[in-house]
């Protein structure tokens, strides 16, 4: 005869659900939840999410992954009356909750665990629970920061609705069957003052992310991809935009920072510093740190150089454009994502004027991200934590390709970023200004701090891989929670 468990185990389902209540093709984290769980556990995959942005092809591309889009919510219009736009925000949380329930109880096959991403906590957790209770499937949180500290940024600490939606974060958090967090701190601070045990699952980069080679032309390629796209401007011009640079941009050999003779790539001598910075545009991001830092590196080279004020700036960028070597190099900062902030931002750098710094906003594919990365010369992460528990997946990635990071300073930080290793911190753009003069004097060639850096920051990307952490940390909880149904 049969035992309970027994005749559970052949109504094994196979299947896993992973809940994102956001753009799927902005929730790294959880693309990889959901490749971890096809290729590494052998489930079928669900993937209840919003659409937005292309997610990654190997997601796209793999036959056991299905998505299943959401419509989003309309945002409430400023020209709105305020009674309206007021009755729209209490109905948001009410209409996503039953499009989830929808979803996940009806739409989809019955899983075998359901793995949500928190933040947002409200509805997502109560949607998740319910669905698990009806459709009997275990429950997963992974923890990715506090959803009552980001709601906090807006309504401050304070407020009665943080209260009440940090409540309902904590009590939906202990009836999870399992929680996964992403750093130490976070695990004790669930375990200390939330009365949950978590397991952590360091964000690590997984093997799209990979430095970019001159023999495998990729960095040209990107390139010439974005040729067009770097010759463009914010403002009217600048030093990457000048008249004698732009010829080179319709150059079908040349880009701004290669050129191509015969069979051989070279990268030009002259070319800008690129430093990339990935933003999500809001309020835990200060963009105004790195405009700043970037007023001060241009004063600060001027005056170190003992620069004429009364140089045109166009016979200077003619020098540069004719290669003529300079201590301290131009700046091209490349600044990705999408976010409420970026139009905000994009108008301030139109006013700023710069000498030796230039900007550009672009969103790039997924498989284009992972080769400016590996192309660039400096990273910028210019996230500070809500909770100061959690750390940015944005640096891993960077780590991953090789890039050494500038980072903002918060608390768990140093869990990621080694102090002179693979990079360095900042906590105001005075700081990071001087870390610029610092890695870049002499670049090139001869710029030896930089090079540390790049070293520690390869060997940081190639010590651990996203798959590894996934099947020595996740794939046992996983595995024991399915058990148990």
């Amino acid at each position: 005869m049969l035992g309970k468990n027994d005749g559970k185990k052949r109504r094994r389902r196979g299947r896993a659900c992973v809940v994102v209540l956001g753009d799927i093709g902005r929730s790294p984290r959880m693309q990889y939840d959901a490749l971890s769980l096809a290729n590494q556990a052998s489930l079928e995959v669900d993937i209840v999410a919003y659409g937005g942005s292309e997610p990654h092809t190997a997601l796209l591309a793999n036959p056991s992954i299905h998505i299943y889009v959401m419509k989003q919510w309309l945002t409430a219009s400023q020209s709105l009356p305020k009674i309206l736009r007021s009755i729209m925000l209490l109905l948001k949380p009410l209409v996503q909750f039953c499009m989830l329930l929808w979803f996940l109880c009806v739409k989809i096959p019955s899983p075998d665990i359901f793995i949500v991403q928190n933040p947002p906590s409200v509805p997502t957790l109560v949607a998740v629970k319910w669905a698990s209770w009806l459709r009997n499937s275990s429950f997963v949180i992974d923890w990715h920061n506090f959803g009552y500290t980001l709601l906090a940024l807006s309504l401050g600490r304070n407020s009665h609705f943080v209260s009440l939606y940090k409540w309902f974060e904590k009590h939906y958090g202990k009836m999870a069957d399992a929680s996964l967090c992403v750093t130490k701190a976070m695990l004790h601070e669930l375990a200390q003052n939330w009365g949950i045990n978590a397991t952590v699952l360091y964000d690590l980069p997984p093997d799209m992310f990979h430095p970019s080679s001159l023999e495998e032309r990729h960095k040209h390629k990107l390139f010439c991809r974005l040729n067009e796209d770097l010759f463009q401007p914010l403002g009217v011009r600048d030093c990457v935009s000048n008249g004698t640079s732009l010829i080179a941009s319709h150059r079908q050999n040349e880009t701004l920072f290669t050129t191509e003779f015969g069979s051989n790539i070279y990268l030009k001598p002259n070319r800008p510093a690129l430093v990339v910075s990935s933003m999500s545009w809001t309020p835990d991001k200060d963009f105004a740190i790195l405009l700043e830092a970037a007023v001060m590196y241009d004063r600060r080279v001027a005056a170190i150089i003992g620069e004429d004020d009364s140089v045109d700036e166009e016979v200077m960028w003619k020098e540069i454009s004719d290669a003529k070597q300079c201590l301290y190099p131009r700046l091209l900062f490349i600044i990705t994502g999408k976010g409420p902030e970026k139009e905000k931002y994009e108008a301030t750098i139109k006013g700023m004027k710069l000498k030796r710094v230039a900007f550009r906003t672009m969103w790039l594919s997924a498989d284009d991200y992972p080769l400016l990365l590996g192309s660039a010369d400096l990273g910028v992460c210019l996230h500070m934590s809500s909770s100061g528990l959690d750390l940015p997946m944005k640096v891993v990635d960077m780590f991953g390709c090789g890039l050494p990071v500038r980072a903002v300073s918060y608390s768990c930080i140093r869990e990621l970023v080694r102090l002179d290793k693979n990079g360095l911190l900042f906590s105001s753009s005075s700081e990071l200004a001087d870390e610029l003069l610092l890695l870049f004097k002499g670049f090139p060639d001869d710029c030896e701090a930089l090079e540390v850096l790049k070293y520690g920051a390869l060997e940081t990307g190639s010590s651990a891989r996203w798959a590894t952490e996934w099947e020595e940390q996740a794939k046992p909880l996983i595995t024991e929670v399915m058990s148990r149904f």
